[in-house]
């Protein structure tokens, strides 16, 4: 098996090994933060931030949420990492923006944070002030999960089908996940433009 082959092999195990039944109590949080009337902070680093921002797009236009991520701003981001240092990044601006018990957080990560191994910590105080606040908080994370996993309100770990290709599988599933949730009864209110196109 050359390794193409074995890569959508194990595309196919990491779909087969989702759980579904944590998927659903990710859907029913988040259309509980919609149905309260909270905004959706979606938070990610490296190419989880690229879907952050794609995720934002999503849950304002298909899901009628109000949804931010940090990470569109690149002058406030880049102002407090250096003013103030990259691990209260996140905290500071969900403060700065009023995080309150009607919000909630989405966070997608491809370990979920660990204080203790210094990675992702910026993840890690954000949930811990959306915590004190009383916000929810949503993860699409891989390996086990790492910080978000013990601390969410709901959370989708991605399986680990091949520890060489963590991160590609987590990021690559996050995208898939969170077109899942958008795509659900129960959180899309807009039509996606192609399926009306005949």
């Amino acid at each position: 098996m050359n390794f193409t082959q074995s890569y959508l092999e194990e595309t196919q195990k990491v779909v087969a090994q989702l759980d579904a039944a944590a998927i659903d109590k990710a859907v029913d949080e988040l259309a509980a933060i919609r149905g309260r009337g909270g905004r959706l902070f979606i938070l990610g680093v490296g190419g989880s931030a690229a879907n952050a921002s794609h995720a934002v797009n999503d849950f304002r236009k298909i899901g009628g949420f109000e949804a931010y991520a940090p990470t569109d701003n690149v002058s406030e981001l880049t102002a407090r990492t250096n003013d103030e240092g990259w691990a209260t990044v996140f905290s500071e601006w969900l403060k700065g923006s009023r995080i309150g018990a009607k919000d909630g957080l989405l966070i997608f990560s491809v370990g979920g944070g660990n204080l203790e191994k210094n990675v992702s910590p910026n993840l890690v105080s954000a949930i811990q002030v959306a915590k004190q606040a009383g916000a929810s908080v949503v993860g699409i994370v891989g390996r086990d999960g790492g910080y978000t996993a013990k601390e969410a309100t709901a959370c989708v770990i991605v399986p680990t089908v091949n520890p060489e290709h963590v991160t590609p599988h987590s990021e690559a599933f996050q995208a898939v996940v969170w077109h899942l949730f958008i795509s659900h009864p129960k959180l899309k209110v807009n039509r996606t433009k192609w399926e009306g196109v005949k």
